[in-house]
């Protein structure tokens, strides 16, 4: 196949960020259901061409089009063709994987993220288990991610993903992964239950902006507990999201990301999602050009402390969905 589907494609449809989808395309094996993060409550589909791959929120007002064509897709933009290629079906939230969130509830009130007014369930661990049973039974196991909210405090969560991490070890020979709020010993504990990588999100590394984004968290806990991270589970096994377009300026993110990459953590740059009941002033979806352009010094500073998100093993870099991924997507 043609390399149609460029870099360039992807991060103008990341830009818009949803997708119109053709009837005939509302299958269960194709829609996703985000319970996590801004996008909790959304629906969403991917779109792979050209070893690429993008996740687009279905929205009935989106100006990009996803219709059948054939055996496959198209996707078109105002009426004007875009790429062709597949959906992908769904594991658990992303293809190849089993993503669950555990607790759909937080304590914490990120001005990005609706968790805290939604609420969610919490999962027992039984119900972790038959939905990871379910996706192997599918064929589409090839690793196992686990993220959460806060329901109680983060060392109630830790407590209860290190329980469900050791079981999980015990009956899957595939790579697990964990997201969470890092606690002073998380990273010791995920490690000897048998997690494989960790993420934690500083969400934004402006310094200005941080309190009003997320008041309940601290920002050099959360740096101190990557490079602690880093130490234990290696170089390209822990992550970080740094939200793009929350009003940050580039050389903002430009020295966040050499921040993170000298401590061995792969910055990931998610751009921003604004929930309806989540209105952030000044926040805006960052544009292709600009998506390229951070994305570029991302994979000059991974270059340049030896570490790629190719590596990774679990959640959001082997996926590559939801952001542009150097090395993978450029």
């Amino acid at each position: 196949m043609d390399d149609s589907f460029t870099a360039e494609i992807k991060a103008k449809l990341i830009s818009i960020g949803s997708v119109r989808l053709d009837p005939a395309l509302e299958r269960p094996e194709y829609v996703g259901r985000s319970t996590a993060g801004p996008g909790a409550g959304g629906r969403s589909v991917f779109f792979s061409a050209d070893s690429r791959r993008v996740r687009l929120s279905i929205r009935d007002n989106s100006p990009i089009l996803m219709r059948s064509d054939g055996d496959g897709v198209i996707i078109e933009h105002e009426g004007f063709f875009i790429a062709r290629g597949f959906i992908e079906p769904v594991g658990a939230h992303c293809p190849h994987q089993a993503y669950i969130t555990v607790s759909e509830r937080c304590i914490f009130r990120c001005a990005f993220c609706p968790v805290h007014q939604i609420q969610g369930p919490v999962k027992s661990p039984e119900e972790v288990f038959s939905l990871i049973h379910e996706v192997n039974s599918r064929g589409f196991l090839q690793a196992i991610s686990l993220t959460t909210g806060i329901e109680i405090s983060p060392e109630h969560e830790v407590t209860r993903m290190e329980g469900i991490v050791k079981i999980l070890r015990k009956e899957y020979d595939v790579p697990i992964g964990v997201s969470l709020y890092p606690t002073h010993d998380s990273s010791e504990r995920m490690y000897a239950a048998g997690a494989d990588e960790v993420k934690y999100n500083v969400e934004t590394m402006d310094r200005a902006l941080f309190p009003a984004i997320c008041p309940d968290q601290n920002l050099d806990y959360i740096l101190n507990a990557l490079k602690d991270a880093a130490r234990i589970f290696g170089k390209n096994h822990v992550s970080s999201n740094m939200i793009i377009g929350l009003g940050e300026d580039d050389q903002t993110v430009v020295s966040g990301v050499s921040e993170l990459a000298s401590l061995g953590v792969i910055p990931v740059l998610r751009p921003v999602v604004i929930h309806p009941s989540c209105p952030i002033p000044g926040a805006e979806r960052p544009s292709a050009d600009r998506l390229l352009r951070l994305g570029y010094h991302a994979k000059a500073e991974m270059s340049r402390y030896g570490i790629s998100p190719l590596h990774a093993k679990t959640m959001c870099l082997p996926c590559t969905g939801c952001d542009l991924t150097p090395f993978a997507d450029f």
